[in-house]
């Protein structure tokens, strides 16, 4: 059902960012107010019985659900940001995207080392920023417990490239 309702709600948009591209826009998503709060219902029952000490979600369209999800859960989100962001002291890792590259960000100072962190993203594509921002967590001395998605892109086998990292991985939706 909420499968169903999440892929009514989303958008294609052809050739973006580039050409052959066909982009999964999850933003008219946010319109609809009760397919939020079913979303968030249902990424809570999916989690129940697990803990985290943080949520971290991933820019930008991670933070969506993922401030949300964090809140309902009752553990602090941290942000997983571009590069040149955040202040203060960060740390970052740079990694190849499906079409290009880029470099990612975390505050230093916030996961404490040994806890264990919920990775919250939008979609899975290809895996790379999922993984990227898994190993910046991993720098910090801390756990990736599970990583969800509003979202699976499965042609692109995303989830292969994270199965390293944790078999706690899901999704609301898949194409």
């Amino acid at each position: 059902m909420i499968e169903f309702e999440i892929k009514k709600a989303i958008r294609n948009i052809p050739d973006f960012p580039k050409k052959g591209i066909d982009f999964k826009d999850v933003t008219p998503i946010l319109l609809d107010a009760e397919l939020c709060n079913n979303i968030l219902n249902e990424f809570v029952e999916r989690l129940k019985g697990q803990k985290f000490d943080y949520l971290c979600a991933i820019e930008s369209r991670g933070f969506f659900f993922g401030t949300l999800l964090a809140n309902k859960l009752q553990i602090p989100f941290v942000p997983i940001r571009k590069e040149g962001k955040l202040p203060g002291d960060t740390a970052r890792f740079h990694y190849d995207l499906e079409y290009g590259s880029a470099t990612i960000e975390i505050h230093k100072d916030v996961i404490r080392k040994g806890a264990n962190i919920l990775l919250h993203d939008d979609l899975l594509a290809s895996g790379g920023t999922a993984y990227a921002a898994s190993e910046l967590i991993k720098s910090l001395g801390a756990n990736v417990g599970a990583v969800s998605f509003l979202v699976n892109l499965s042609f692109l086998d995303g989830k292969k490239k994270l199965e390293g990292i944790t078999n706690n991985i899901f999704y609301l939706a898949e194409y």
